[in-house]
């Protein structure tokens, strides 16, 4: 099973004599939000490329194209001047990367968050569903009006699948919860940058009665974070560990492992281990999950958490099995038997119930 962890040390050289090292020339193609966005640019570079760049001294080529055509233009002339491994952010690079893996047969490229089944591409997708899930179940325990929220970038399956893992968690802890969804637009151009429309539609949600919002809208998720600290209320950060942008307001934040993504990929080349094909990524071995740290320790019980990590073991062991909303096109949810964080109670005040 292929492991996000770092296997590259100088005792594998004198182990595996047969493995030349690969001139690689390292690039990253970022989606098509700010490089400093917060969220899943933000972590590649971060955690990938100046990680990488610390650890081996190897400068990584950075390219952040906007729109369709650049974006391939792009793609194709890093790989014209010999680049590989490329990493890819964002399942919106797929149509164009459909035609430049073709065209350069030869250059590895590594797609995160997005499939792609070609010889020289390897797909890493991350099971969202399962870190959602938990922070579903986390909302439906402190919300006080039993209403919460999720607002979405992007209108499409691969976002769903957070809005649909996080209702499942939300109806599992306390079946009496009521879920809000919105998403900003049906574009990738105006759906992760836009914060003035997820301001808009956290307020929309506020209003009726929402009291924690979770979104997974990249930079349109800021303006709903900054609306629910106007608003004195909380949410939840994705992607990423946003716990810090609004300390106090941000529950949590459900992260995923993009930047140890990106890492390994250009790692593995280098060592001349890089395989293609796709991954999918969850809370085994920590990949996605909620982050805990000094921002947010004050707001969830001991007690709260304890529950939490029973839920996260029945999912890793199988005993629960988290619905992909990719693999369906809909919304199943799972009937809480034993485990359950809330009691049935009425929506309005559940939350004071289960946070005990």
């Amino acid at each position: 099973m292929y492991s996000l962890t770092r296997i590259w040390t100088p005792i594998l050289l004198t182990l595996l004599p047969t493995l030349a090292l690969a001139a690689t020339k390292p690039a990253v193609v970022y989606s098509a939000a700010d490089k400093y966005d917060h969220s899943v640019n933000q972590q590649v570079y971060e955690e990938g490329v100046v990680r990488y760049r610390k650890e081996t001294g190897i400068q990584v080529t950075e390219r952040a194209p906007t729109g369709a055509a650049e974006r391939l233009n792009t793609l194709r002339q890093l790989a014209v001047d010999g680049y590989s491994p490329i990493v890819l952010v964002g399942g919106e690079q797929v149509i164009a990367l459909q035609t430049i893996a073709d065209e350069f047969p030869n250059t590895q490229f590594t797609l995160l968050d997005g499939q792609l089944d070609k010889p020289n591409v390897r797909s890493i997708l991350f099971k969202v569903q399962e870190g959602a899930f938990l922070t579903g179940a986390l909302a439906a325990a402190e919300s006080e009006t039993g209403i919460v929220g999720f607002v979405g970038g992007l209108d499409l399956p691969a976002i769903h699948q957070y809005g649909c893992g996080f209702e499942q968690g939300a109806k599992y802890a306390n079946p009496a919860i009521e879920v809000k969804q919105s998403y900003a637009a049906s574009t990738p151009a105006l759906a992760f940058a836009d914060p003035v429309k997820g301001s808009f539609l956290a307020k929309e949600q506020f209003a009726e009665g929402v009291d924690i919002v979770f979104a997974a809208a990249r930079g349109t998720g800021l303006g709903v974070y900054q609306a629910a600290a106007d608003e004195g209320l909380r949410a939840i950060g994705s992607d990423t560990n946003q716990n810090g942008l609004y300390p106090g307001t941000m529950l949590t934040s459900m992260f995923k492992s993009m930047g140890q993504a990106a890492y390994t990929a250009w790692e593995e080349a280098e060592v001349g281990t890089w395989t293609p094909g796709v991954l999918k990524l969850g809370l085994l071995d920590n990949h996605v999950g909620w982050a805990l740290d000094a921002n947010n320790q004050g707001l969830i019980s001991q007690g709260l958490r304890d529950k939490l990590e029973a839920l996260r073991i029945d999912i890793v062991t199988g005993k629960l099995k988290i619905h992909d909303y990719t693999q369906t096109q809909h919304c199943d949810y799972i009937t809480p038997t034993v485990g359950a964080i809330c009691p049935p109670a009425g929506k309005a005040g559940s939350g004071t119930l289960c946070k005990s």
